[in-house]
């Protein structure tokens, strides 16, 4: 389960380019429905919910990417739910709207996730975190304690990627990562070394940071305290 969580949040998290999607994943155009989708791919509407941790069959986005055939190792038994091999994250289309946050606030309390000033601020669309500069090889902790979801490079634009997901709702991004220094699956504690600044996917050494809730990006400004 926490497989097909993290598949969800990266697939979520993607803010660039329109790639082709990867075997086994279906991007959203105008007049899909799911149901559409399921039919199309030979799968049923709740496989789909399913393997993409959607809250609401009727919230699909035009450009959003979906899983349309099981991960490696499912467990299959309904219509359509054949084992396929597992394939990278496909990106989001941006669209150039910005994500509408779920939530008036975000009620989380996190720390800096390292030193630096910030040298790109959010604005939900082209940007749907925060840059921080630093220098290579510095320390990188996490923001909260979590759980380590997504710990690796299959997503073109953020290099060296971690996730870490805190609750039901929350979740953070550390992008461009020299080295990760976590496993998915760990457990971690707020202020705890999980990586270091690089500029992996990146033309300069820098952590791309970003606070998701709901799968929706909000300004993490508004959870980091004042420096």
């Amino acid at each position: 389960m926490t497989r097909l969580v993290a598949l969800s949040l990266v697939a979520a998290l993607a803010a660039c380019g329109s790639a082709p999607v990867g075997p086994g994943f279906y991007r959203v155009e105008r007049g899909d429905t799911l149901s559409k989708i399921a039919r199309s791919n030979r799968t049923s509407v709740q496989s789909i919910v399913r393997w993409n941790s959607l809250s609401n069959a009727d919230a699909i986005e035009v450009g959003q990417v979906l899983r349309v055939t099981p991960p490696a190792g499912t467990v299959t038994g309904s219509r359509g739910d054949s084992a396929a091999p597992r394939a990278a994250p496909a990106p989001e289309a941006s669209r150039g709207t910005a994500d509408t946050p779920a939530a008036p606030a975000a009620p989380i309390t996190l720390i800096w996730p390292t030193g630096g000033p910030v040298i790109r601020g959010f604005n939900g669309t082209s940007s749907k975190g925060i840059d921080i500069a630093g220098n290579a090889g510095a320390p990188v902790v996490a923001a909260a304690a979590g759980t380590v979801v997504y710990a690796g490079n299959g997503l073109r634009g953020y290099g060296n990627l971690l996730i870490i997901k805190h609750n039901a709702d929350y979740l953070t991004a550390y992008a461009h990562n020299s080295a990760l220094l976590v496993k998915e699956g760990q457990s971690v504690a707020q202020g705890q070394k999980i990586a270091e600044v690089g500029d992996t996917d990146s033309d300069r050494v820098m952590l791309h940071f970003e606070l998701r809730y709901a799968g929706k990006s909000i300004d993490p400004a508004r959870a980091l305290p004042p420096r």
